[in-house]
């Protein structure tokens, strides 16, 4: 499904965006009221399709699949669960592979986003579907920054919170990350300014965009992982001293390989910029001040061995969110991407907000 806003979308850099459309998944009935409604956000290269099986749009299953559906956290018999594609997406939402007015496709003239604007775009949608409080917002990583500004941004309009494996802000190590990602993408000479979309089939920075894909796969997930399920072993019959890769170097080839067949580089662009960008205290008087503007029932969770966005920031935000307890820990050896993995933790988590 999808929802066009009326008017452009206004800015926090100055600019506005015309023309946008949010795509969007929902599970379950809204109820009378509009009081059953939660918001489910994803991270960086996730999309709308958070449960269900693989269909037209949707090459795979659904990215949260075993946390929403009849009796699960989310249990769509009592929920009406909402997930919207972000804006500057590729799934649906308006992005840089999508048209302007004029006819031309946006490509490198798509404007800077921050996860204020990607909200802005969500709360029109929400208004669209006559909810006008959410019972839950939850989200991790991009997601989580992204429920973290809903929470801020519109206290009213949240009635609890849970907030996954993000930081308050991006830090100076997890903006020197993606700027070895972002080089990956630009320098890739198929990237021609971002102005691809319309190049012949295998003429986009696929190269760039797979080259981004790897190194990111290695801050998802942790070296105790790694190390136990790849070691030191080559990949197959492939020598490595002759040419051939280790099994940990498959394994980011495949993930790599992957990503490029379902996303747009333009777009992992944008969104890594937005990721930039993450301050929930920019113009509020600092961190502090911002997370005081919390009003929601929150959980706060961290994973155990996420590398990218370690337990101290989670750690910040249970300290400065006045309705947050004690810092969650999920416990799980698969780095950062352990949020997505251990559902059963995560819709622990759901249970104790939601009742």
């Amino acid at each position: 499904m999808w929802h066009a806003l009326e008017k452009p979308l206004p800015l926090e850099s100055g600019d506005e965006l015309p023309g946008v459309r949010v795509a969007y998944e929902t599970w379950g009935r809204l109820a009378p009221d509009a009081s059953n409604a939660v918001l489910v956000l994803h991270a960086l290269t996730g999309d709308s399709h958070a449960a269900g099986p693989a269909e037209p749009g949707h090459p795979t299953p659904g990215w949260w699949d075993g946390l929403i559906g009849p009796g699960a956290a989310l249990d769509t018999d009592r929920w009406f669960v909402v997930a919207p594609n972000v804006v500057g997406g590729c799934q649906g939402s308006t992005g840089p592979s999508s048209l302007r007015p004029d006819g031309r496709r946006w490509g490198g003239a798509f404007p800077y986003l921050t996860q204020r604007d990607q909200i802005a775009a969500e709360a029109d949608l929400a208004d669209a579907l006559g909810i006008g409080r959410w019972a839950l917002v939850v989200g991790g990583s991009m997601g989580g920054m992204r429920a973290l500004e809903w929470a801020v941004s519109y206290p009213e309009r949240t009635g609890s919170l849970l907030l996954l494996a993000c930081p308050p802000a991006a830090s100076a190590e997890q903006i020197a990350w993606a700027n070895v990602q972002l080089h990956g993408i630009r320098d890739d000479p198929h990237w021609r300014g971002g102005d691809y979309h319309d190049a012949a089939p295998g003429q986009g920075p696929h190269a760039g965009l797979g080259l981004a894909r790897r190194l990111a796969h290695v801050t998802y997930r942790s070296e105790r992982e790694l190390t136990v399920r790849f070691g030191r072993s080559p990949q197959g019959a492939e020598d490595p001293w002759r040419g051939g890769r280790y099994q940990v170097e498959s394994y980011l080839d495949h993930h790599a390989a992957k990503l490029v067949h379902r996303f747009d580089a333009a777009s992992y662009v944008v969104l890594t910029q937005a990721m930039n960008s993450h301050d929930v205290g920019r113009n509020r008087g600092g961190i502090a001040s911002a997370l005081r503007r919390v009003t929601a029932a929150t959980l706060v969770a961290g994973v155990s061995s996420d590398r990218l966005y370690p337990l101290p920031q989670q750690h910040e935000l249970a300290s400065g969110i006045p309705a947050a307890d004690r810092l969650r820990v999920i416990d799980s050896p698969h780095g950062h991407d352990g949020f997505l993995i251990a559902t059963d933790q995560v819709a622990a988590l759901v249970r104790e907000l939601l009742g």
